[in-house]
């Protein structure tokens, strides 16, 4: 799995990924034409060919900067063979692709292996009753925000029961050491793991899943 189900995070990781696409194929364009100028620079000047896929004023402008190499070899002590100064434009070129290019990746492509790595381990613990209780229980480790905000989505209070009827006839005197469960809260999602509540456990392996973007 390489993208998210979420259609948020989805589309942030389309856009990370096209950012890092069109990284990549800018600097690679970049390299081809560098390499071209240092090729052209390395040739006299009644032999320099128009650089394809170029306007005539960068055309001219590559130009003017070639001949300006031209003056300061022609001061050099010692010119360059051709050889040597192929090795050199093709090595320049390389490592103006190599550099930012190996610089983007190191902080992209980890990332996204991780994720993708996470994501497959999730989808295969969520397919079986223990692998749930895992993902709950590395849903309880979240801030006590999110813990709260879990506990919010659950269908009732523990020791409560979604369908009880409202009493019509309350007793005015109640008692007051009668034992009322607690309102849900993060508490109440610790105790449900422990006890193997299984509303408790779905409610916190989806909880984990919809944070990896595995749930919509």
């Amino acid at each position: 799995m390489w993208y998210a189900h979420n259609p948020g995070r989805r589309a942030l990781q389309l856009l990370g990924d096209g950012a890092a696409l069109l990284w990549i194929a800018l600097w690679a364009a970049a390299a081809l034409a560098a390499h071209r100028l240092a090729q052209l620079a390395s040739q006299p000047a009644q032999h320099r060919p128009r650089i394809p896929l170029l306007g005539s004023s960068v055309d001219g402008a590559l130009r003017g900067m070639a001949h300006a190499g031209d003056r300061i070899v022609s001061v050099a002590p010692a010119p360059q063979s051709p050889a040597a100064a192929q090795a050199l434009a093709v090595l320049g070129a390389v490592a103006l692709f190599v550099i930012p290019v190996g610089l983007m990746l190191t902080v992209w492509l980890p990332r996204r292996i991780r994720w993708t790595r996470r994501a497959a381990t999730a989808q295969e613990l969520a397919s079986t009753e223990d692998g749930r209780e895992l993902l709950a229980l590395r849903a309880l480790l979240r801030p006590l925000d999110e813990l709260a905000a879990t506990a919010e989505l659950l269908p009732a209070a523990p020791g409560g029961t979604p369908d009880q009827e409202p009493d019509l006839d309350p007793d005015p005197d109640p008692d007051p050491d009668l034992d009322v469960p607690p309102d849900p809260g993060p508490g109440s999602l610790a105790k449900g793991w422990r006890e193997a509540d299984p509303v408790v456990l779905d409610a916190l392996a989806d909880a984990e899943l919809q944070r990896l973007g595995l749930r919509t």
